[in-house]
């Protein structure tokens, strides 16, 4: 995907640009591609970015371990304010307060939308941060033969002879 160049969105037909998405994204790995479509229109002091996608990724279970697959939908709307003093953050320091109502996405009017990078940021965000293959999912058994006092790999067999030798 290409980026926009926000000036030129003004000329477009209804300020309005619609990017059909069928394509593996940079940095998300996915068995499918992502498969969709991303709505960028242009409202003078802001854009309204829209998008509906979907791509199957693999997830490792937090329980069991198991890999399985998991369909991330996006389907979102946010507004993006445009504003001079977007790109003007080279000479701020390092740490500074930022006022809650600041909290917001912004470019520059003269700059550049990069919808693949939007796409990115909202399907990881969809990916879900409790990975579970079932909601049932017990984890992983305990193997009959780890129970016993036997150590199961012989590499452990001398930490064990220090273990008896220790007193109670």
């Amino acid at each position: 995907m290409d980026a926009i160049y926000i000036p030129q969105l003004t000329k477009a037909p209804e300020r309005t640009e619609e990017i059909p998405v069928e394509e593996f994204l940079p940095g998300l790995e996915t068995l499918t591609p992502v498969r969709g479509l991303i709505r960028v229109q242009h409202h003078s002091n802001y854009l309204e970015v829209s998008g509906q996608a979907e791509a199957i990724v693999t997830c490792t279970c937090n329980r069991c371990l198991k890999n399985y697959n998991y369909r991330v939908i996006v389907d979102t709307k946010e507004i993006i304010w445009l504003d001079e003093a977007a790109n003007e953050s080279d000479d701020l320091p390092l740490e500074r307060e930022i006022p809650l109502e600041d909290l917001v996405e912004t470019l520059s009017p003269q700059g550049y939308f990069h919808p693949n990078e939007w796409l990115y940021e909202q399907m990881c965000l969809e990916i879900p941060q409790r990975q579970l293959c079932d909601s049932k999912c017990q984890g992983i058994k305990p193997n009959a033969a780890s129970i016993s006092d036997q150590p199961v790999d012989r590499r452990w067999a001398s930490l064990e002879a220090l273990k008896k030798e220790l007193p109670n």
